[in-house]
């Protein structure tokens, strides 16, 4: 940054002149966080020393700028962070102050004789260079150029530019100045347009035209214009400066300036007759200088608020009113006098006779203060009172001289400069005293912007309320009293001592919105006061209002009295926290405010007691609008007896509205309407809700469903019971709350008491409803002998028909109607047509029921009927015989049929199984035209079969192993082919084998013994399922089922030897062999055992457990 060449007090200075005094350390101005929390005590105590000011830092500061130069410096010019200086010997030297460390030198193609720089001028945005000489002479500098160019239209010496602000600020990308005003030493104004754009047929030089000569030809020194509004210029602002006038001209521009061509022409046409506003101040000097002051200079669009005009005279200087209708812009304009200024000892004669000793060399205007160089020194003056803020000498050299005071009038910065150097003059908290000087003038509102701190806050604000207060203001000064430090007690005297009690409330009342939640006691008693002012104002009122009942200023006393109530009201909701309600109710009720009484209630939540003065009152809705407003469910419970009596209909909408109520608190309220007389033809309201109760919210508490049956049962009032009877449709509520009512899902019973519900009803004489509950507990008989017993046959034939799985009971309760019809009711027809309801009893079943001596004639056709109708049932059982009789001899044709189908065989085909031979033993052929032998069948076959079917060959094969003991089997003549056929010979090989070569037919288990072990040998068979196919032997197995009948000797084989009965025994023992034979061979091949694992192995693994198979590997 530029700053770094600005000499400090830290950086040691070689020149004892040069040395400026050490800046004070930065203080805070009342802006500091307090370490504690906002409801600390301790807060104050922090606020009160942070309100101790630190000693004032000067505003205004002078640091020299550490810039050799290589010749006399001329003139230097600063905007937009940019700043340019122009040396005797014509060079131009920039410097971006954001990079202070790079310099940028231009020079003039021209000798000092032949041209001697003047000015220069730069625009705001800081791109735009003019540099005018003495000879007249002008050249231009864009900002990025390498070397200026000359203007050769200008042919002027210029004193001063106007520039186009707008439009330079907002575009930053342009290379034109846009329209911009330059003021001559000839007292010519000019309009001109400079471009920087390189374009081969166009110089930088767009226009140069003049538009206006001032009279007395003095030279423009100072010149701006100003197009307003910003964002829709209608109007221009020029104000132009001679060294004695000052001038205004104010008119229409003749387009917009973004629209480009001529803007002023027309302007400064229309004052070619008559005069623009001046003013005019004489003087001895030939030099002034025109100053303004934006807040908002960096906005492109912003509007210069102060203008100052230093001439001879003094400082001309006012506020700029852009609003104003008139030609004078400049609102409230005054002449500051120059201060007397002492000349320094130190400074030439030569100096003394440059210009008068009060007149300044230059001058900048700040927001508050008027910056004044002068031949020795630099001068602050305050604009708001033309005190002197600030002074300091300048050190200059022999022989050094002021050349001017130059300002950036976007970025605030202000520079001193002579011909040998340069200052800055800092500027800090230039508003530090400014709350001073307005609280001075009386201006507090402007003082209490610029407040910094607390304490000067509380100065401003006593300051204030002490002249709002004189001046009969209480109002306001109560407002001002409550934000300052002014002792409670004085303040509260003074309002008292006036009789302002009004006042007085609002001070309170601001009083208390500032004082701190944690000065509990503090704020009660503020809030309790206030409350006894509100209630005595109201009081005062209705008095006003009752004397005054005829006057015209009685509605402005309701108005006043209803401001102050809906004050008082929202008092309470603001501050419930900081009253105490006993003497809160106290204050209310000695003034008997019933009003504010139940709305403090309501406010703090007292609902009790609201509710209890409306019971009181008898204003039964109000109070139930009371409740339903809260929350609190006990209030429900307590006051819900006598508002149910009272009224029920709004009670109980206002119970079906609170959903978290327990209706088992409420049973009380409800019974007080079982026996209260009301209109039989208004609905209950206690059914009402027990309804809502059940059916929507799905209580099933036992007291709420028998609650129910008792209002259903009790009926409407005494008057209606005795006629129950005699209308049953008063049964039709009970009816379908019995029929609807919610049951248990795991018992299936509903949740009121049956054995209460019956009790109930048969002491009401309700004889349906007694019926139906004695259909729900399953005493069908008991309902349907009551419903006769009553006389009610439909309602005995509905019961009857309930229990639908039990056709005897269905047709016992049918029978009990018929009995009642017929033997009661002595009705034989009535009889004959209660037959057509049910198919469960015929005619036959009532005939017992008739008397011995009825007529036939009666029922003659139904008997008739009944016969018709029983031979038609003979006569289709017959059919159905002769057609089972047909199919049997069907299915014995087909057996027989069976019996002769054959296969054909080829004599070497081989076994499916084992791939042998198929001739070599005895084999089975399936229709599938798979072979197998008969032990190959038998091992492939129980891998598949059940184990019932297992069990069953086993058993099978006991029987047989037993006839086999019993009768002295001989296993060689089982083989041997003299007792065999010779088919059966071949099967078996042709020859006879060794019996101990022999297989047997089981394992060893099955060695010879008594038939007690044979049994416990089955036995245990059947309970060893998981070795039920080890226990099988297929060889041996296959011997039993291919053998023929006469294999076991004295059974068909045994001749003649014995006696007659020992041959049928013979015959029996033989016949049961090859029945069970049979049975076992249809066991074992009942299904091809190749075809059977295709569908029996469907969900076994290819690989079986324990079975190693490398084929799958990769």
């Amino acid at each position: 940054m530029f700053d770094d060449y600005v000499e400090h007090a830290s950086a040691p200075v070689a020149d004892a002149t040069r040395a400026r005094g050490s800046l004070p350390a930065l203080q805070y101005e009342g802006f500091e966080p307090s370490p504690y929390d906002q409801d600390d005590n301790r807060a104050d105590v922090f606020q009160d020393r942070a309100d101790v000011a630190p000693p004032a830092a000067p505003i205004f500061s002078l640091g020299e700028v550490q810039c050799p130069l290589s010749a006399p410096l001329v003139s230097l010019v600063v905007s937009s962070d940019s700043l340019f200086m122009g040396l005797a010997n014509n060079l131009i030297i920039e410097i971006e102050l954001s990079r202070a460390e790079q310099f940028i030198r231009i020079q003039i193609p021209r000798k000092p004789t032949e041209f001697a720089i003047h000015k220069l001028f730069l625009d705001p945005s800081g791109r735009h260079l003019l540099v005018t000489s003495l000879q007249g002479e002008n050249w231009y500098f864009y900002r990025g150029w390498k070397k200026p160019k000359q203007l050769k239209g200008f042919k002027m010496v210029i004193e001063s530019v106007a520039w186009n602000k707008a439009a330079l600020l907002s575009s930053s990308h342009s290379t034109s100045t846009r329209e911009m005003l330059i003021g001559a030493r000839n007292g010519t104004i000019y309009e001109a347009v400079l471009d920087a754009e390189e374009d081969f047929f166009k110089s930088q030089e767009r226009y140069l035209q003049p538009v206006f000569t001032l009279p007395e030809r003095h030279p423009v020194t100072g010149l701006k214009f100003y197009m307003f509004p910003p964002l829709d210029p209608k109007k221009v602002l020029v104000l132009v400066t001679t060294p004695s006038r000052i001038y205004q001209f104010v008119g229409i521009p003749d387009r917009r300036s973004e629209e480009g061509g001529r803007v002023f022409s027309a302007l400064f046409a229309s004052y070619r007759d008559t005069a623009p506003k001046i003013v005019e101040l004489p003087g001895n000097v030939d030099y002034s200088e025109l100053h303004v002051y934006s807040p908002n200079a960096d906005q492109a669009y912003s509007l210069p608020k102060i203008v100052a005009w230093m001439n001879a005279a003094g400082i001309y200087h006012g506020n700029l009113d852009f609003e104003s209708n008139t030609d004078d812009l400049i609102d409230g304009a005054q002449l500051l006098p120059y201060p007397p200024i002492s000349p320094s000892p130190s400074l030439s004669p030569a100096h003394h006779k440059a210009a008068p000793n009060n007149v300044p060399v230059s001058m900048a205007l700040t927001e508050f203060h008027f910056l004044l160089l002068y031949r020795d020194r630099v001068l602050g003056i305050s604009n708001l009172n033309e005190q002197l803020a600030y002074e300091e000498m300048l050190p200059l050299k022999p022989n050094e001289q002021i050349r001017g005071l130059t300002s950036d009038p976007v970025r605030k910065t202000y520079w001193v400069y002579t011909d040998q150097a340069i200052w800055e003059v800092g500027v800090s908290n230039e508003h530090r005293d400014v709350w001073k000087i307005y609280l001075e003038k009386g201006k507090y509102d402007a003082a209490l912007q610029y407040a910094n701190s607390a304490s000067q806050r509380d100065q401003i604000m006593s300051a204030q309320a002490k002249a709002f207060f004189n001046d009969g203001r209480y109002f306001q000064a109560a407002q001002c009293y409550a934000q300052c430090s002014v002792p409670f007690e004085e303040v509260t005297l003074k309002f008292l001592d006036a009789g302002e009690r009004d006042a007085l409330r609002s001070y309170l009342i601001s009083r208390l919105e500032r004082t701190r939640k944690t000065d509990l006691s503090q704020r009660m008693m503020l809030a309790t006061w206030l409350v006894e002012f509100y209630l005595s104002k109201c009081n005062e009122l209705d008095d006003l209002v009752a004397s005054e009942s005829v006057s015209q200023d009685v509605d402005n006393l309701l108005a006043e009295r209803a401001i102050l109530e809906d004050d008082l009201r929202h008092f309470f909701d603001t501050y419930k926290a900081n009253l105490d309600s006993r003497t809160v109710y106290e204050l209310i009720q000695g003034h008997g405010r019933t009003d504010m009484y139940l709305h403090y209630a309501t406010v703090i939540g007292d609902f009790e007691r609201v509710v209890e003065h409306w019971v009181m009152e008898e204003e039964w809705t109000k109070a139930i609008d009371v409740i339903n407003r809260q929350s609190n469910l006990e209030l429900y419970y307590r006051f819900a007896p006598v508002l149910m009596r009272q009224a029920p209909k709004e009670t109980v909408d206002s119970w079906l509205r609170q959903r978290a109520l327990d209706p088992l608190r409420l049973v009380p309220a409800l019974l007080r309407l079982q026996h209260a007389p009301r209109d039989p033809l208004s609905p209950n309201h206690a059914v009402r809700y027990l309804n809502h109760v059940v059916f929507e919210q799905g209580n099933t508490s036992p007291t709420i469903h028998n609650l129910m049956i008792t209002f259903f049962a009790s009926g409407p009032s005494s008057a209606t019971l005795s006629t129950a009877q005699n209308h049953p449709e008063d049964d039709g509520p009970l009816l379908r709350f019995l029929s609807t009512a919610p049951s248990d899902p795991l018992t299936g019973k509903p949740y009121y008491d049956l054995d209460y519900a019956l009790r109930l009803c048969k002491q009401a004489g309700r004889t349906q409803p007694c019926v139906h509950i004695y259909s729900k507990m399953g005493l069908w008989e008991n309902s349907v002998d009551l419903a006769l017993e009553k006389g009610d046959l439909e309602l005995a034939k509905i019961n009857a028909d309930m229990p639908e799985d039990d056709d005897q009971l269905r047709k016992k309760l049918w029978l009990k109607i018929a009995k009642y019809v017929v033997q009661d009711k002595q009705d034989i027809k009535m009889a004959m047509r209660f037959l057509e309801n049910t198919d469960l009893l015929k005619i036959e079943d009532i005939l017992p029921f008739f008397p011995d001596f009825v007529v036939i004639d009666d029922f003659k056709e139904e008997i008739c009927t009944a016969l018709e109708g029983y031979s038609a049932h003979i006569d289709a059982l017959k059919s159905e015989m002769d057609e089972a009789t047909r199919n049997a001899e069907a299915i014995k044709q087909d057996i027989s049929a069976l019996q002769r189908r054959f296969i054909t065989v080829d004599a070497h085909e081989r076994c499916s199984s084992c791939a042998l031979a198929l001739m070599a033993r005895q084999f089975y052929v399936f229709p599938c035209h798979h072979t197998f032998h008969a032990d190959c069948l038998i091992g492939l076959t129980k891998e598949f079969l059940p184990a019932h079917a297992l069990r069953r060959i086993l058993a099978l094969q006991t029987e047989l192993m037993k006839t086999s003991h019993a009768t002295g089997i001989d296993r060689g003549g089982i083989a041997s082919p003299s007792l065999a056929p010779a088919a059966h010979a071949h099967a078996h090989g042709g020859r006879g084998r060794h019996p101990v070569s022999q297989r047997t037919l089981l394992s060893a288990n099955f060695a010879p013994g008594t038939g007690r072990g044979g049994n416990a040998f089955g036995r245990s068979v059947l309970s060893a399922g998981d070795r039920l196919r080890d226990l099988i032997a297929p060889d041996a197995l296959a011997s039993l089922v291919t053998a023929p009948a006469g294999w076991i000797p004295g059974i068909g084989l045994g001749g003649g030897g014995g006696g007659g009965a020992k041959r049928d025994a013979s015959e029996k023992d033989a016949e049961k062999v090859e029945r069970m034979r049979r049975e076992l061979e249809d066991v074992l091949a009942a299904n091809c055992p190749m075809c059977e694992s295709v569908v029996a192995g469907l969900d076994k693994p290819f690989v079986q457990q324990g079975e190693v198979d490398a084929s799958w590997d990769l």
